[in-house]
C-alpha cells in the first residue's frame, strides 16, 4: 500500500500533510508513530474513570497529532470531542466518544497496512 491509498482509506489530506512536511518520506515515518502514541489510550482510560479533565487533555493532545498529521475525519471528531470535553462530561461528550473510536480505528488500521 502507498501512503496516499492509506491516506484516502481514512479520509486523511494527504496532499496537505506532505506539502508540510515536506517528503513523502517523512509522512510516513511520523505516520507510523502514530501507532505508538498513548494519547487514545489514555482517553478511553480517562473516561472510563471518570478523569474528564484529564481526558479533555488527551482527546486534546489526539487532535493536535491528528491536525500535524493530515488526519482529517480522525481530527474533526477529535476536535468536536475536545470542546465538549472543555468543561467536564455532558451529553454530547457521550455522543462523540463513539465517532471518535471508530475514526481512531479506522487510522489505526490504515496505518498498520501501510506498516505491513
Amino acid at each position: 500500500m502507498t501512503l496516499q491509498e492509506c491516506y484516502a482509506m481514512f479520509g486523511g489530506d494527504y496532499e496537505g500533510v506532505v506539502s508540510r512536511l515536506r517528503s513523502e518520506k517523512t509522512v510516513k515515518k511520523f505516520a507510523l508513530k502514530f501507532l505508538n502514541d498513548k494519547s487514545y489510550e489514555l482517553l478511553c482510560s480517562s473516561l472510563e474513570a471518570g478523569a474528564y479533565e484529564e481526558a479533555f487533555r488527551a482527546s486534546h493532545t489526539l487532535k493536535g497529532l491528528c491536525q500535524n498529521l493530515g488526519f482529517s475525519r480522525l481530527l474533526e471528531s477529535s476536535t468536536r470531542l475536545t470542546e465538549a470535553l472543555r468543561y467536564g462530561w455532558s451529553a454530547e461528550a457521550a455522543g462523540l466518544v463513539d465517532e471518535v473510536a471508530d475514526d481512531y480505528r479506522q487510522v489505526a488500521r490504515a496505518v498498520q497496512q501501510l506498516e505491513e
